[in-house]
């Protein structure tokens, strides 16, 4: 039996945040979101998430918070970034090591599809993707 994949957006800024998640619509997976790194270590202590998208700054903490709480999930979820900044270079070495992906702000449909391809691939987990027309 195929299992549907969750995913969880954390974006502080409401239009961004459902922008992403419309691009989600297309896609048949589950969508939570929520705007502080608080409610989302509340999701991700609760539900089993795949991938997060998550903005590089949030009110109460940053991408790199997240992925120090990561560490104790089980099944730890695929972090994909969404940088506004462009300093790329903060980004490397969690790059190189493979705990996430980066995104460049604005978003595209595109980008959005091949992080969810890319974090399903990785998976170990049957899954199902399907990307509307």
């Amino acid at each position: 039996m195929l299992k549907q994949w969750d995913i969880l957006v954390i974006c502080s800024e409401i239009s961004n945040r459902n922008a992403l998640i419309r691009m989600l619509e297309g896609m048949s997976v589950g969508v939570f979101s929520c705007s502080t790194l608080s409610q989302a270590i509340e999701v991700l202590s609760s539900q089993r998430i795949e991938l997060v998208f998550c903005d590089e700054s949030l009110p109460d903490g940053s991408f790199r918070d997240l992925l120090r709480a990561s560490c104790v999930w089980i099944g730890r979820p695929h972090i994909a970034v969404i940088v506004h900044s462009g300093k790329w270079t903060e980004y490397m070495g969690a790059l190189k090591s493979g705990d996430l992906e980066v995104i460049s702000f604005p978003l595209h449909p595109t980008d959005i599809e091949l992080a969810v391809i890319r974090a399903m691939r990785d998976g170990s987990r049957e899954s199902f993707f399907q990307v509307s027309a």
